[in-house]
């Protein structure tokens, strides 16, 4: 059957397993799990189970997972730590490299989540010993120095720990005499290191009086500024959580923080945004607008009210300069004060301030704050009123500009504010083209919602999205000399295009008037037609239309197409026709799979059966089965499948194609056997799979040649994916052979009832005159983890279906012990010339009965790197690269 082909190995599997690259395949011996002795002979009991991976470099567990990475310090890790940080403090020794720094730091994460830190420290002075080293050198390498730092605020997160450390360890990493002095704090990954260090340390009452006594918090406040953005957020980030826990058991509604009442942390923190916010600067303001969007996103409490309304009028102090500065970190304070439950009422909400800031801001930055607001239930309405008019304003301004008066007129009906001028629309291309796009994407966003505005302006929306494709295919007539100037600035943008595309796909579903329908459909058609559509437009178009067209009736034959789509069918099939021979492969992949779709909706349709067979198409999408690209063969492959399935594919149109003379089905086989391309190839398994399971013609023909033809032909193919597809057609023949199984079974509707016990063993010999046992067999020991996993699910499956029904008895009584031994042993050493053979039922069980599946699916289900990525083995690596020990360092 299938060779081992290890060069296209995707997954990295232990050495030894039955899945390693090149392993070898042990022969039988007197020693094997696989002996006569586990054969069943007349009148004995059931078989042992045989594991699968015996013999393959597996050992036989109790359950636990073999090489799963610890998740405390074990006996073999702790003594390999001395001999690694003595490695991480010799300066002649160079630093190990960042991934590893990082997974080391990972484990420790989890070992003191865990565990207690103090009795980690108290196990392994080595790693107080190497903070010590770290802080006593003054020109310690900066990535030693940021790994030092982390993990002294990892130990540091338990109080146990930070007690154990406090002192001058703790101080000297995070205070004033610590590394902010040396030269390796101009590196910004120890800036970071340091930030990130505290962040860790503060989880605890003791840590807030250590930040607060050593004068930690105006560096933090300094790293607000930072030029790196990581070490600046992070800074940021690190004083709302400081925040939030000097905070924390607050009952009530605590005073304001200037009486004092407040923990020194925290009123020193609101100081500081106090004073950025009151800053002419705009990046001090936006840093102070980043805290509080944090804190009060992430904190509920009663004190997040008294802290707003300490805050909030030098909040709104913003809206009055010109411009307002940090507009997009405003909106996200703003609405992430309407998100709190805190401020749900009306009173206590945001809701004056967000209703003067749509009104401030340019549409662009309003356009966010607008949306947000409107998808909260509480919203004030006549918030949500002005919201919407904020959306819709430049959209009314594309329709008056373009001679479209009585939609814009419907778009801002009671839509309170001023509007979008047209001269601020057309301040310059990229600017107009922005606005435009947002605008359409938030309407897109806000349409399915239930929280939309009611009524909803269905009409005006789908004339303005028309209204756009017009102007960028040049369609549109101007109103004015500023509309001629708006034709001018969107002809041909493919941003604009495809984002109308993408709403009036969305609009779809409120539908419309006839009129507006039929205007939809002509919009369509020209994006469809013009020769200037791009391939991404194209392929757009083709998505609005299938979302347009009115799903298939139900019966499909109840009733006929109405005469306006009968009508829109009949001009798209000639586009569709001409897009099938566009020397653009991007366009012919697009139509093929629009045929595709169109087809699985409308193939049972009389109307459009008979409008599709006096067209061109099919005849088109049977010779893209030869495109020079892999991409179209695929896609013609399905659409052709999917034709012939519902009797809508004519003959071939090159018979001297091999294959041809065999009709579509030995055409898609021949693509199976010779296509060098994997797509193709994934393809024509799909449809074969699809036409095994509804009954296509040609394969009711012969279903067993054709099972047994396919299987062959996929055991050898190189693409995994191609051959896990040949395992669900397997199943899918195993289901229709042995009749409904098992509640559970994906393919149990529409099957045919379960066979009675006496057709057992006739279901087996189709199932051995198949090899079907064969091929599943050869893909449990496959190098790709899915085709392996898939194929010990179809065993499964299959033995406990043959169990229910009565196993050996109904399958003809006790098998032929060398026929059983012979298979198995054939299987073991994964001899792929010497198939098991059409086995005779009986001998097929004890195969199935013989072999620890479950065990297997559980081996199979571990992740391949356990060993390699256990602390373990990562200490060995990085004491290997140092040249501490001999053992060659693992590969990730």
């Amino acid at each position: 059957m299938k060779p081992t082909h290890n060069s296209f190995c995707h997954y990295k599997f232990p050495s030894g397993s039955p899945w390693s690259r090149g392993s070898p395949r042990p022969s039988v011996s007197a020693s094997s799990p696989l002996r006569a002795s586990q054969v069943v002979k007349p009148g004995a009991g059931p078989p042992e189970r045989v594991d699968p991976a015996a013999g393959r470099g597996f050992r036989r567990t109790d359950g636990t997972r073999a090489g799963a990475p610890s998740l405390a310090m074990d006996p073999e890790c702790a003594l390999l730590l001395p001999g690694l940080c003595a490695v991480l403090a010799d300066p002649g020794q160079p630093v190990a490299d960042d991934t590893c720094l990082e997974k080391l730091l990972d484990w420790f994460q989890t070992v003191t989540e865990t565990g207690s830190s103090l009795r980690l420290l108290q196990d392994n002075p080595c790693l107080v010993e190497l903070l010590s080293h770290v802080l006593g050198t003054q020109d310690a390498p900066a990535g030693l120095l940021s790994f030092a730092l982390r993990l002294a605020g990892i130990f540091g997160a338990q109080e146990s720990g930070f007690q154990y450390l406090q002192g001058e360890l703790l101080s000297g990493l995070f205070g004033d005499a610590g590394p902010l002095g040396q030269a390796a704090w101009t590196v910004p990954s120890v800036r970071s290191g340091w930030v990130q260090g505290l962040r860790s340390l503060a989880q605890h009452p003791s840590a807030l009086h250590f930040l607060a006594d050593h004068g930690v918090l105006d560096t933090v406040f300094s790293l607000q500024r930072d030029p790196s953005l990581f070490v600046a957020s992070a800074a940021s980030q690190l004083l709302a959580h400081v925040l939030a826990l000097s905070m924390q058991g607050a009952a009530g509604s605590p005073p304001a923080p200037q009486d004092g009442a407040w923990p020194t942390c925290a009123r020193r923190i609101v100081g500081h945004v106090e004073e950025s916010l009151c800053s002419t600067a705009a990046p001090q303001v936006t840093q102070a607008l980043n805290v509080l969007t944090s804190t009060l996103g992430r904190c509920h409490g009663h004190w997040t009210k008294a802290l707003w309304a300490q805050l909030s009028p030098l909040v709104a102090r913003l809206l009055e300069r010109e411009p307002v500065p940090a507009a997009h970190s405003l909106v996200d304070l703003l609405l992430s004060v309407a998100r709190s439950p805190v401020f749900s009422s009306a009173d206590s909400g945001p809701w004056d301030m967000a209703a003067r800031t749509l009104s401030r801001l340019g549409p662009l930055q309003a356009g966010p704050l607008a949306l947000g607001l409107l998808k909260l239930q509480h919203c004030p309405q006549t918030l949500r009123t002005q919201a919407f008019g904020v959306l819709l304003q430049p959209l009314a301004c594309v329709l008056k500009a373009s001679a479209q008066a009585p939609e814009a007129a419907g778009l801002l009906d009671g839509a309170p504010g001023s509007s979008v001028p047209v001269d601020s629309l057309l301040s310059s291309k990229s600017a107009c083209v922005g606005l435009l796009c947002q605008t359409l994407a938030l309407l897109e966003e806000l349409q399915p919602l239930p929280q939309r505005p009611s009524p909803w302006p269905q009409e005006a929306l789908l004339g303005a999205a028309v209204t756009m494709l017009r102007l960028c295919g040049g369609g549109a007539a101007p109103a004015s000399s500023l509309g001629g100037r708006l034709c001018r600035t969107l002809a041909g943008c493919v941003r604009v295009q495809r984002a109308a595309l993408d709403f009036l796909g969305t609009l779809s579903q409120g539908a419309g008037p006839q009129e507006s329908v039929t205007q939809v459909f002509a919009a369509l058609l020209e994006c469809l037609e013009s020769p200037d559509s791009s391939p991404t437009v194209l392929k757009k178009a083709f998505q609005a239309t299938l979302r347009w067209l009115p799903g298939p009736p139900q019966p499909p034959s109840c009733c006929a197409l109405s005469p306006h789509t009968l009508l829109f069918l009949q001009e798209l099939l000639p586009v569709l026709q001409k897009r099938l021979c566009s020397p653009c492969w991007e366009v012919r992949d697009s139509a093929l799979e629009f045929l595709t779709q169109l087809s699985r909706c409308w193939a049972e349709q009389a109307d459009f059966r008979r409008a599709l067979l006096a067209s061109e198409v099919p005849r088109l999408a049977r010779q893209l089965l030869q495109d020079p690209e892999s991409y179209v063969r695929a896609s013609a492959v399905t659409a052709v499948g999917q034709l012939s399935g519902w009797g809508l594919q004519p003959a071939s149109t090159s018979p001297q194609h091999p294959g041809a003379q065999q009709g579509l089905l030995g055409e898609l086989l021949h693509i199976l056997t010779t296509d060098s391309e994997g797509f193709p190839r994934r393809a024509v398994t799909q449809v074969l799979t699809e036409w095994l399971r509804a009954g296509h013609a040609d394969v009711a023909q012969d279903t067993e040649q054709f099972v047994a033809t396919v299987l062959q032909v996929v055991s050898r193919d190189l693409d995994w994916e191609v051959r896990a597809q040949g395992l669900e057609l397997a199943r899918v023949f195993l289901v229709q052979t042995l009749g409904q199984p098992g509640a559970g079974c994906p393919y149990a509707v529409g099957l045919p009832v379960a066979s009675s016990p006496s057709a057992l063993p006739a279901a087996l010999h189709a199932l051995g005159r198949v090899r079907l046992l064969d091929f599943a067999l050869c893909a449990l020991l496959d190098c790709d983890r899915p085709v392996a996993q898939k194929a010990c699910d179809l065993l499964l499956s299959l033995r406990a279906e043959l169990a229910r029904r009565g196993g050996l008895q109904e399958a003809g009584g006790s098998p032929d012990p060398a026929a059983v031994e012979a298979a198995l042993r054939g299987w073991r050493t994964g001899e792929q010339g010497q198939p098991l053979g059409e086995l005779a039922p009986a001998a097929m069980l004890a195969v199935l009965d013989a072999m620890d599946l479950e065990g297997f699916r559980g081996r199979l289900a571990e992740s391949s790197d356990r060993v390699e990525r256990s602390p373990q083995s990562l200490l060995q690596d990085m004491l290997a690269a140092a040249g501490v020990r001999e053992n060659q360092a693992d590969c990730y």
